[in-house]
């Protein structure tokens, strides 16, 4: 779908080497071997092992794994090739490992619930599994579990459990001060909500309260004084006396109407004043610290080149960047801007902050799914990865929920969902990557619907670049899958951007003019209001949104920028 100049396109860029040179620009007419069936991550079951105890000779038990396809059949492994959107075909590949004990495969069977696969997503069986990986220590139980606390699915909400979990999927003592902080930050705004509660109750309580008052003193004047009625005057002494027992009659009547809402009343009083007594015990058992807050060393706040001076102490890894821009589409509209956006940001990507830029151009559905699967063979353990998507894009409802797509320059337009690129094969080959942080941006229709997952409370710390020694080594200690979408759920422009998107626009500017470590949520704090502004001067909203891919191995990590070079507003 696209609307007067909303963008729909879609833009991708990897990076491949260190300080490495824009590599080729790789054009829609490259012809991979391997199909894009091929390419998609399935849920394997490679055959046992054979192996030799003394003269004997066993099979070990069939291996759960998750890899692609063309893998799964060489390595002689077993998948479903035709209903693996089905949740029971994935549970029947996980499932006898997770009863065994094994933490991996109990967090992937929770994922399987939490995502429901075909059908509705069953929170309070996710929750169950998450937390028996959890118990074993595995850290992506730990947190998603935390995610579950914090949104309240299959569970109460719970803010503070929710940061607990977060802290030991870091693997952060409670004693840490980055926690610490934290946790007196939530336990702040949980105090400011209480109290805010119990307000809002006592206020609902007095009026009713007021209200119950005035129905009685109502019934005291109906009682003390009963309503004369003036003799006809051709009435006969029965008659008024008739006459008179209707009106104390009547008058009996109102008064038991109004008996019947103070009971009314007083019983929603009596619910109100329950609520608020419950809210006030867990008010009340919110801690309180006397202890002093200790002031940390900044490391985000110094204008040097971090490579230079902090390196020396913080080790950020490779980094690495595909960029995809699709403009020239055979059955869609074309987009005007995804080439520039394309040619811009890598640049920047390469020149500023050393990245290793590899750049795809008007991709079809293979294309990019070669490209997405390459990168298990480019990157190592500590490296960076930026995926950049600007393109067309568009969603399908499923059910109550709703699955968003990449759309690459072949795919048919809505509603004919041939060749589009869902957001599942994405995030599974997201999970599948050896690279420490991983942040993808996508700057197309309904990009937002590549995560469901919330804007954790970890997420936004260091926010404002104080990055203490501790909360860097915890922060780069710990994988992220990070991703921002320049439009949320919604549709987004093509243009407003002086020869680029409103939303790249801002993203250029943002990066050439950074001189200092920049994190993905200083990154978003600078870059949402600059898109809100100049979407709403053509009479267009446009809100972009940053959250974790929390299916694809997050562990509440970060991404840094990290600039090599000085800015072009130094």
């Amino acid at each position: 779908m696209r609307i007067s100049t909303v963008r729909t396109t879609a833009v991708f860029a990897l990076v491949v080497a260190v300080n490495a040179p824009i590599t080729a620009v790789l054009g829609q007419e490259t012809t991979p071997q391997a199909s894009v069936s091929d390419l998609q991550v399935v849920d394997c079951l490679l055959p046992g092992q054979v192996r030799r105890l003394g003269q004997s000779r066993y099979i070990t038990a069939r291996r759960p794994i998750m890899t692609t396809a063309a893998d799964c059949r060489i390595r002689g492994g077993e998948y479903t090739e035709f209903d693996r959107a089905d949740y029971r075909t994935a549970l029947n590949v996980w499932m006898p490992t997770a009863e065994a004990g094994d933490p991996e495969a109990q967090t992937n069977v929770g994922e399987i619930f939490e995502r429901g696969l075909g059908t509705e997503p069953n929170y309070e069986a996710a929750l169950i599994w998450y937390q028996k990986a959890a118990d074993q220590g595995f850290a992506r139980a730990q947190f998603n579990l935390g995610t579950l606390y914090e949104r309240g699915l299959g569970v109460e909400a719970d803010k503070l459990t929710a940061l607990n979990w977060y802290r030991k999927a870091w693997g952060m003592p409670e004693d840490s001060v980055v926690y610490q902080t934290a946790a007196r930050d939530a336990q702040e705004e949980q105090r400011k909500k209480f109290e805010a509660d119990i307000a809002k109750k006592t206020d609902q309580i007095s009026l009713l309260e007021s209200q119950v008052d005035r129905l009685k003193a109502s019934i005291d004047a109906l009682q003390s004084q009963p309503r004369p009625t003036p003799p006809a005057a051709d009435e006969s002494p029965l008659e008024q006396e008739q006459d008179q027992s209707a009106v104390e009659t009547e008058a009996a009547s109102e008064a038991n109407d109004l008996k019947n809402q103070i009971a009314q009343l007083e019983s929603m009083i009596a619910g109100l004043s329950e609520e608020k007594s419950d809210v006030e015990e867990q008010y009340a058992a919110i801690p309180v610290f006397r202890q002093p807050e200790a002031v940390t060393a900044d490391l985000g706040s110094s204008d040097q080149s971090p490579r230079g001076a902090e390196a020396n102490t913080t080790s950020f890894g490779q980094y690495y960047a595909l960029i995809i821009g699709n403009s020239d589409y055979r059955h869609m509209v074309d987009l005007e801007t995804p080439e520039l956006d394309v040619e811009r940001i890598g640049a920047i990507l390469e020149q500023r902050y050393g990245f290793s830029v590899k750049v795809l151009l008007n991709a079809n559905d293979v294309g990019v799914m070669h490209a997405i699967n390459d990168l298990n063979g480019e990157l190592d353990d500590n490296d960076n990865l930026l995926i950049y998507y600007a393109g067309h894009g568009s969603q399908l409802e499923m059910g109550d929920l709703q699955a968003g797509y990449w759309l690459p320059v072949n795919a048919d337009p809505p509603p004919r969902d041939t060749h589009w690129i869902p957001n599942e094969s994405i995030t599974r080959h997201l999970g599948r990557l050896k690279a420490k942080r991983v942040l993808v941006v996508a700057d197309s229709c309904y990009a937002g619907l590549l995560s469901d997952a919330p804007d954790f409370l970890f997420l936004n710390q260091g926010g404002t670049g104080n990055y203490s020694a501790e909360f860097m080594k915890y922060k780069l200690s710990r994988s992220s899958r990070l991703m921002i979408s320049s439009g949320g759920n919604s549709p987004v422009l093509d243009n407003g951007g002086t020869g680029h998107s409103v939303f790249a626009s801002a993203f250029i500017d943002i990066l050439d003019n950074n001189n200092k470590i920049l994190s993905g949520p200083q990154l978003f704090s600078q870059l949402r209001p600059i898109v809100l502004k100049k979407s709403e001067a053509v009479g267009f909203r446009q809100e972009p949104d940053f959250k974790t891919i929390k299916i694809s191995g997050n562990e509440a990590g970060d991404f840094f920028f990290v600039p090599t070079t000085a800015g072009s507003s130094s």
